[in-house]
């Protein structure tokens, strides 16, 4: 095995390969209970999504990742600059960045009025009145920074760490380093993903193992409601059969590893059929929602058309992230790029997707899920406070906003700034790197020693980079 989990490093006597051709009964023997047990002995790890102790004491088991895909404005939602309202129309007082996705004029200041809102006294956008409401517990931070201003690019880095080369999902990493507590259900699911700025490969688990790579309900060109897991149901052939068919073709498979070796394209294969063959009695009843009230349903918006859509999608976090999964990302896509028509679409944008987030803090601190849950929110990077046109924005990655709720970070906070119009981060700058530093360290793991050795050196999620936040933390 090539990979290399300091915590409890998993190379043991004997390879995988050898252990499955010792094992007389065949694979139909084989059922999860007696693999764990048999393997465990032997020294090395049968299930790649068991569960597996962290590094230390872990604040959270799991994250919902609310991707705003496009780019909100930090300027026109919780980054309020009272400088660029007085100052709207005038030219930005210093130098805007070298590199930019592309021109922009003079200061523009945002159409939406600021409010202080909770104990926090934080400052939020009329965009967002009901995410306002529950503001006391976010930890807000205003001074994200990335490395690139185009989207595929930014895509990349938020989700992988890298904005240049195909590497593992973030949500791969947490899996591997993990496992899941569900093992009738992956341990990583993305719902509604983006199908362009890298698609796949925003979720993808690149070059660990195929067991940590994320599943996709659906994808953005479809409604939520049809963003189920396909071919679930078989109605023609009896569990019994399956599992017969299953068995021998894990014998055909046995024996073609017996002759090639090692091959984790062909092991991933023989994972992926048995979690399939679990998932038929749990996944669909996580995905009918005929069980939730109409209280319920109306938390998260699906009463209303606006909001139907992405609550759907928020419900389906919660019950997923209820269950075990241990990562769950929801996407808003791709709408949120305004380069031009900011007052219209933003104010759309917000509108759909304000009350279901809201709903969702709500229900899992009433469920008592938001201790050990984190959520993230946020997009691939912010927005210039310059204008593009009459009524746009550019890309902006030098300075924005991100947020973070439960899961062991400081509720009611906001940590880092902006200069006085929103352009770059200037005080307690948080980089990608540090971000994803931090959300490994709140679920127990140290993210110089969660490595995965390939092509001759041990990788990471955060490569060489990375420093945690400590002052978001509880």
């Amino acid at each position: 095995m090539n990979s290399h989990w300091n915590a409890c490093d998993c190379q043991g006597p004997l390879t995988r390969r050898e252990l499955l051709r010792s094992s007389a009964a065949g694979f139909a023997s084989l059922a999860l209970t007696g693999l764990l047990a048999e393997e465990a002995a032997a020294g090395v790890r049968a299930n790649p999504l068991a569960p597996r102790p962290p590094h230390y004491p872990a604040k959270a088991k799991r994250v919902i990742f609310l991707f705003m895909h496009g780019g909100p404005s930090q300027v026109d939602t919780f980054d309020y600059k009272p400088l660029l309202e007085r100052d709207h129309g005038k030219p930005l007082p210093f130098a805007k960045p070298r590199v930019v996705s592309s021109e922009t004029g003079n200061l523009l200041k945002s159409p939406w009025k600021f409010r202080q809102h909770g104990q926090s006294g934080a400052w939020v956008s009329e965009l967002f009145p009901h995410v306002a409401g529950v503001v006391d517990d976010l930890c807000l931070i205003n001074s994200m920074h990335g490395s690139n201003s185009r989207h595929g690019g930014a895509l990349l880095e938020l989700h992988t760490g890298s904005d240049t080369f195909v590497r593992p999902s973030m949500g791969s990493w947490i899996t591997y380093g993990l496992g899941t507590e569900n093992q009738d259900l992956p341990g990583f699911i993305t719902i509604c993903p983006t199908l362009t700025h890298g698609a796949e490969n925003n979720y993808s688990s690149a070059f660990l193992p195929a067991a940590y790579q994320g599943t996709p309900l659906g994808n953005a060109s479809i409604a939520a409601e049809q963003a189920k897991i396909p071919f679930i149901e078989n109605d023609q052939t009896p569990r019994s059969g399956q599992r017969l068919e299953l068995d021998l073709l894990r014998q055909m498979d046995q024996e073609r590893l017996s002759q090639t070796g090692p091959d984790l394209a062909l092991e991933g294969r023989i994972d992926s059929f048995e979690l399939a063959f679990r998932m038929q009695a749990a996944a669909p009843r996580l995905q009918d929602i005929s069980d939730e009230t109409p209280a319920m349903l109306a938390l998260y918006g699906l009463d209303d058309p606006k909001t139907k859509n992405f609550g759907r999608q928020c419900l389906m976090a919660r019950r997923f992230a209820e269950s075990g999964v241990r990562f769950v990302q929801v996407s808003h896509s791709y709408k949120w790029d305004q380069h031009g028509g900011l007052k219209r679409d933003h104010a759309n944008n917000a509108l759909e997707v304000d009350k279901p987030i809201a709903g969702l803090i709500q229900d899992l601190k009433a469920r008592g899920l938001l201790d050990d849950t984190l959520v993230l929110w946020g997009g691939e990077f912010g927005r210039t406070p310059t204008a593009q046109g009459d009524d746009g924005r550019d890309h902006n990655p030098h300075g924005y906003t991100m947020w973070l709720a439960g899961g062991g970070v400081k509720p009611g906070i906001q940590y880092g700034r902006t200069d006085d119009y929103g352009y770059f981060s200037v005080e307690n700058k948080v980089h990608l790197h540090d971000l994803h530093a931090t959300m490994l360290h709140l679920l127990g793991l140290d993210h110089t020693r969660l490595t995965h050795r390939y092509a001759g050196r041990n990788f990471r999620l955060t490569d060489v980079h990375g420093e945690i936040v400590r002052g978001i933390l509880a």
